[in-house]
């Protein structure tokens, strides 16, 4: 399963259009602060599943602020990580959350520094920005039969 996972657009679409378009993901994750953007892209694509979570910044959203979801074998506990203390290289509670959840993979955003990594048995990710500063990122995140997970961070 290919999933394109975007973070913070803040705005910027165009690149994470652009990435979506290469990339042919079967599954599109966004984590928030850009949750119009989501939006864009459920236009833009109709026929890819669009899951998203606000941010901090998406003050208009009604939407949970973490969702627990599918993807393939795996569960996957989304969330954009300002209710986490992530901001502040604190993993901790979102790991609880995760483990809580029955996830084998927590994603968020917020820090807008992209890194993969397994932390106590869950896979942790976070895409980067999408949309601000230098260097903009996501995340290519395949996701195999057996629940094997390959994970790249990619330039936008």
């Amino acid at each position: 399963m290919k999933i394109a996972v975007f973070s913070d657009t803040h705005g910027a679409s165009r690149g994470m259009i652009n990435a979506v378009r290469e990339y042919c993901p079967e599954q599109i994750i966004h984590l928030g602060d850009g949750y119009r953007d989501a939006e864009a892209i459920k236009r833009e694509f109709p026929h890819i599943p669009v899951c998203q979570v606000p941010g901090n910044c998406d003050y208009d959203s009604t939407e949970p602020e973490y969702k627990v979801i599918r993807l393939g074998t795996l569960t996957a506990f989304l969330t954009h990580g300002h209710r986490y203390a992530v901001r502040y290289g604190k993993l901790d509670t979102l790991l609880y959350a995760a483990e809580c959840s029955g996830a084998q993979l927590a994603m968020f955003g917020h820090t807008h520094k992209a890194g993969f990594e397994q932390i106590e048995g869950i896979f942790v990710l976070n895409p980067g920005t999408a949309g601000q500063g230098k260097t903009k990122t996501w995340a290519k995140l395949e996701i195999g039969p057996e629940g094997e997970i390959n994970c790249e961070i990619c330039d936008i």
